[in-house]
Order: C-alpha cells, then structure tokens, then sequence
C-alpha cells in the first residue's frame, strides 16, 4: 500500500482519500515518500490548529487557516511542490463551500503541475465519506494495519526496553502473529501491559495480547467475540459434517500452503430449527484454534446517512481480516438477506446494497477468514448465495435418527449428571422421533423443573411426560419442513450418512 500511495503521488493525483486511524505512522510513511525527488514539504492540517509544516511546533501555524475554505485556498496559493494532509475533514467535506473549494484546488492543481509545481492535497481519516461531486477525482486508499515486520519491530524495541531480554524464536513468533490486526499503538501498548503484568514477555503471555483483540472487537460494535467451551464431542449426530471439518483444522497453516492447498472459504449449513447448527459453527472455533466472531447484520444497518449502512459493515469485514485467520459466523443468514430483493421500495435499497457489498467481499477477500452461516428457510435465501465457490460446501441438517438422538440424550444427561445409568436412553430415543435436539434438550430440562419443585429426582418417567407434552416443530411445521428436506435431497449434502427416521405426518 505504501508502494501505491507513491505511485499516485509521483503520478501527480491531486486528491488522495487515506482511510486510517493511525495518523502518526501514515504521516511518517507520507513524509518518507516526500523526500523522493522532486522532493516536497509536507504540511498538516487540523481543525485546532490550521495548517502547521510537519515536524514544526504546533503553535507555528500559517496565519488564518484553522477553517477548512481558507486552507484549501492556502493551498491553491502556494507556488512551491507540496504534500498537503487534511486530518479528520469529513465532518466539513459535505459543505458546498468545501467541496467547491477542493474542486478548485484541483483544477488548479492541474495547471500548476505543467509548471513543475507538484501538489496533492492527501484527506486522512478513519472515516470514508466523499461528496458526489469529488466521486470521479479522488483515489481511496486502506492504509494497512502493520505486518509481521513492523509488529516484530515493535516487539524487539520492548525487549531492548526490558535490558536486552531475549525469547526464542517460536515464542517471538507467537507473540507477533497474536497481535496482528491491532494497530502499532496498541501493539507498544499490550506488549507493555504483559510486561507489566507478568514481568516478562513469553509464550504463556500470549492470552494478554489476545484480550487486546477481544477489546478491539467490542469497541467494533458490530461484531462480538465468541468464546466456546465445547467440542464437536457435544454435538450429537451429524457425523459427515464433524469429519468434513476435521479434515480441515490444519487448513490455515502454513504447512497446507506449502502443500498447495488453497484457503477454505466457508460453509452453508441449512436444516430444520433446532438441530445444532449454531452450536456446530461455534464449536468449529475450537476445533480449528481460531477466533470466532459473530457479525450481527441487524447491528448494520444505520438509517441516520447515507451510506452508513454499507461503511458499517465494510468497517466490520475489515476488523474480521485484521485479526484473520478466523471464523466469520453468521445465524441465520435467511433472515438478515431475505427482503434483499426488493427492498428499493423499503428501504431506499439499502439491503440490495448491503447484500451486494457483502458478495463482493466473499468473491474476492484473500484473507483467511472462514465465513460460517446458518438458515432455516432456504426459499428466502438470493440464488447468489447458493451457486458453486461461494461455499466451499453447503451442509443439510436434518432432523436426528434414532441412535442420533441415543447420542443427543446421551450428552444432555451425561451434561446435568454423573451416572446415567438409571436412564433408558433406547426408550427416550424411540418416543422422541420426529423431535430436534433442542426439544430433546428442553424436555431434559423440562423434567428436571417438575422434580426439582417436587424436591426430588428427576427419573425416566419425568423425562417421559415432558416428551408427550411437548409438540415438536416438525408437528407444527409439517409443510416446511417436508419442503426443506425435499429441496436439500437433490442440492445440498447431507450432514449425517443416513437420513432422519421422521416422515410427514398425515394429519
């Protein structure tokens, strides 16, 4: 990104939008690039403080310049090469007076540059908000959170910091790729607080630098940080999809590059409610050792401005790549793009573009984040989302058979209780067909309720009573869930060998 921002301005851009929260190292990139002949000075803008020449005092600012209009004409005034950086003007961008004024910066821009005298004017700030008007002159940059390089400069400064204290190799490159995705300012900083905290800088600190990202995705507002204490021997069932994923959780390291395997993409798994799709997606997390974090589309949406909807969520993809490799989970994905369609009449087509933004994005990341989804309703899902390589694979959850539930009942009893012996688990697999892992987890639970206000324990014949009471969702919702079985027999792979023993029910 560096090499792209010096190719721009050599190539005479007069307007570059930089998106970053870190000023001061973009400004030390921007002043090292000014020094390439022709070299250029480089002068800052605040609104606290007008236009100041970089690496003077503050308090030696250019007369008359703290209002956006009268530096930007400063600048249109200068007659001398210069690299001109605007921080933080996008709650002022929107202005006519501003906009026009920056329109006028560059066609004068254009003539100054025949006469040997280079300018670009470089907008600096975290957030991406451009005027129409400025759509087709300006050039958008990311500028990148640090890399293993940078990072392991930081890193070494805090070790010379500590006396000249010394780490091995594998615990320096711990340390390193546990703080990728966080700024240099938060990398100094985390690396001092596990100092502080342990004394030292090792292997075992590696859960402080953790926390620090943890935070970063709480401060993102969009996504949460998921942490999960199971393990895929918790899911009942389901035994195709668990060896699917067990193939690959070595599918990140480096070792599967070497061997020329591509980055899995991500997976759809569709099925009937209630049938341990979440629980799978979140137990993935552990089974491969990566972070998991759940982006809630509900939480995107932003009615305030235009466009905000659509930078929230680039806001949140970006956060998930700076922290990658990880899994991007996503419930229910039917729901959060289902009226994508047709919502140019709902919402001004802000689900249409939050939809496409987030195709995009699947298409064409490089990153190693693993996009896990979930849906029930398959019908309300865009055709977009089923076709080949936008998935790696698309799972069918169906409804557990009769030793599925043997293991369901298993795990939920061996989960509240020490011996189960005492439990016919053949019975209550045979009575409960037709029923999802979560109603056999409520009817567990259900009969532990009515012995516990009895003050007694709870037996078979409690566990027995819960199940009549209870009317499963495949009794419910008979017509859906035979059209979802249906529609997955011929299109998606089933996530157990053999099939759930329910059929529809003729009522």
């Amino acid at each position: 990104m560096k090499e792209e921002l010096s190719v721009l301005v050599q190539a005479q851009y007069p307007l570059i939008y930089l998106v970053t929260s870190e000023e001061e190292r973009t400004e030390q990139a921007i002043a090292a690039l000014a020094q390439v002949k022709p070299q250029k000075r480089v002068f800052v803008w605040t609104v606290t403080h007008g236009i100041v020449e970089y690496g003077q005092p503050r308090n030696i600012t250019q007369h008359n310049t703290v209002s956006p209009e009268a530096a930007v004409e400063w600048v249109i005034r200068q007659r001398e090469s210069g690299i001109f950086v605007f921080k933080d003007l996008h709650p002022f961008i929107d202005s006519p007076a501003v906009t026009r004024w920056l329109r006028d910066a560059i066609a004068s821009f254009k003539e100054s540059n025949k006469r040997d005298s280079l300018k670009t004017i470089v907008l600096m700030s975290p957030v991406q908000q451009i005027p129409i008007e400025l759509e087709k002159e300006i050039a958008v940059l990311d500028y990148p959170l640090p890399d293993m390089t940078e990072l392991n400069d930081v890193l070494s400064q805090q070790l010379d910091s500590m006396r000249g204290r010394r780490i091995t190799t594998e615990t320096r490159e711990k340390l390193l790729k546990a703080a990728l995705g966080l700024t240099r300012d938060e990398a100094e900083k985390v690396y001092r607080k596990a100092q502080v905290t342990a004394g030292r800088l090792t292997e075992t600190e590696v859960d402080i630098v953790l926390s620090e990202k943890k935070q970063l995705i709480r401060r993102n507002g969009i996504l949460e940080y998921l942490e999960e204490d199971g393990t895929l021997n918790d899911v009942g069932g389901s035994e195709d999809l668990k060896q699917w994923l067990s193939q690959r959780s070595a599918a990140f390291t480096e070792r599967a590059r070497e061997y020329g395997l591509p980055q899995p993409k991500g997976l759809l798994l569709l099925g009937v409610p209630g049938c341990g799709k979440s629980l799978i997606a979140k137990v993935t997390s552990r089974l491969w050792s990566l972070p998991l974090l759940r982006l809630d589309l509900g939480r995107v949406y932003d009615g305030s401005t235009v466009g905000r909807s659509e930078a929230n969520l680039r806001n949140a993809l970006k956060t998930a790549e700076s922290i990658s490799p990880a899994i991007l989970f996503i419930d229910e994905l039917d729901k959060a793009f289902a009226g994508s369609a047709g919502s140019a009449d709902s919402d001004a087509g802000t689900s249409s573009r939050i939809f496409g933004t987030f195709l995009t994005w699947m298409q064409e990341k490089r990153s190693p984040v693993f996009v896990m989804a979930t849906a029930n309703r398959v019908e309300r899902l865009p055709g977009e989302f089923l076709r080949k390589g936008r998935f790696d694979e698309i799972f069918f959850v169906d409804l557990p058979n009769e030793d599925e539930r043997k293991q369901i009942f298993s795990i939920h009893l061996a989960k509240r209780r020490k011996e189960i012996d005492r439990f016919d688990i053949d019975q209550l697999s045979k009575m409960s067909d037709g029923y999802s892992g979560a109603e056999i987890e409520q009817a567990v639970i259900a009969a532990m309720y009515d012995a516990f206000a009895q003050d007694r324990e709870f037996t078979q014949l409690d566990i027995i009573a819960a199940i009549k009471a209870t009317f499963p969702l495949s009794r419910t919702m008979t017509e859906q869930v035979a059209a979802l079985r249906d529609w997955a027999r011929q299109r998606a792979r089933p996530a157990s060998d053999t099939g759930a023993e329910y059929q529809r029910l003729e009522f």
